[in-house]
């Protein structure tokens, strides 16, 4: 029986600083050995053409299906053996000879990066539910500065479905200083940029800081996320009370836990 545990995990380490001529460094987090392939300049219609040859045709359980189901319509790949566990820093950036400083004007053709994890073990691919992870990430360029982020994150299943992951929507930290936040104008010019750029509005917000405290009680860590709203806002303690989320007044359809309680009493002890 496969297990239906995410083993992928993809961040960016220095969102403030990558751009398309400096390169940008991506963190990873896997259970198994895993390989991460960088597409450059990836076709955005050839990308989701090989979401749905995914869906109908073959599987994307390795580079070279993904790069077979785009024929090759990169412009420059790089990839990287991960170990597991090892949260590893990659650094990746277009060689100086492509002389690419940014993808045009829109509506773009191109995604500025495309990432790819799949496992590294054959074996592991029979042992997995999810068997691949792609990452659409945007980098500043000359064109475009809005900030780095990735856009969308894909979990590609052996059984040929495919699922977005969706951010986690947590309670505003109050200790967050007004230096750190945009001003009005910033705002206005991220979501003008992003709305010509064709993506949705709630791309364009900031990150904001965010509170580890449950909103509630504000004692418990948060552990909770409610779903369909997605707001991860509730300690093991107070989750069993509502059905209503409180923060959105949305009733709760499932709820799940970020970490067992044995995982919470082990962060705990490193802390001590």
């Amino acid at each position: 029986m496969r297990q239906v545990k995410n083993p992928f995990g993809l961040e960016i380490t220095n969102p403030s600083t990558a751009s398309i001529t400096t390169g940008i460094t991506l963190t990873t987090d896997c259970l198994e050995d895993c390989r991460l392939t960088c597409y450059w300049g990836c076709s955005v219609q050839k990308v989701y053409e090989a979401l749905q040859k995914h869906m109908y045709c073959f599987r994307i359980s390795t580079p070279q299906a993904l790069e077979d189901a785009l024929y090759s319509e990169y412009l420059h790949q790089e990839q990287y053996l991960i170990k597991k566990d090892s949260r590893e820093e990659i650094y990746c950036q277009l060689p100086r000879d492509t002389k690419i400083e940014d993808f045009g004007t829109v509506p773009r053709s191109r995604y500025p990066l495309v990432a790819l994890l799949t496992l590294a073990d054959e074996d592991d691919r029979e042992v997995y539910d999810i068997i691949s992870m792609v990452s659409v990430i945007h980098i500043p360029d000359k064109t475009y500065k809005l900030p780095c982020r990735i856009l969308y994150q894909y979990l590609l299943l052996a059984q040929g479905q495919f699922h977005d992951l969706k951010q986690l929507f947590m309670s505003a930290s109050n200790n967050s200083t007004p230096s750190s936040n945009p001003s009005p104008e910033e705002k206005n010019v991220d979501r003008s940029l992003l709305e010509k750029a064709g993506l949705c509005e709630s791309e364009a917000e900031p990150a904001e800081e965010t509170s580890k405290d449950c909103v509630v009680c504000q004692n418990g860590s948060v552990n909770w996320v409610l779903l369909p709203c997605r707001h991860a806002c509730l300690c093991d303690a107070c989750v069993r009370y509502f059905q209503q989320c409180p923060m959105c007044r949305q009733f709760v359809q499932e709820s799940f836990a970020l970490c067992s309680q044995k995982e919470q009493d082990r962060d705990k002890l490193k802390t001590l």
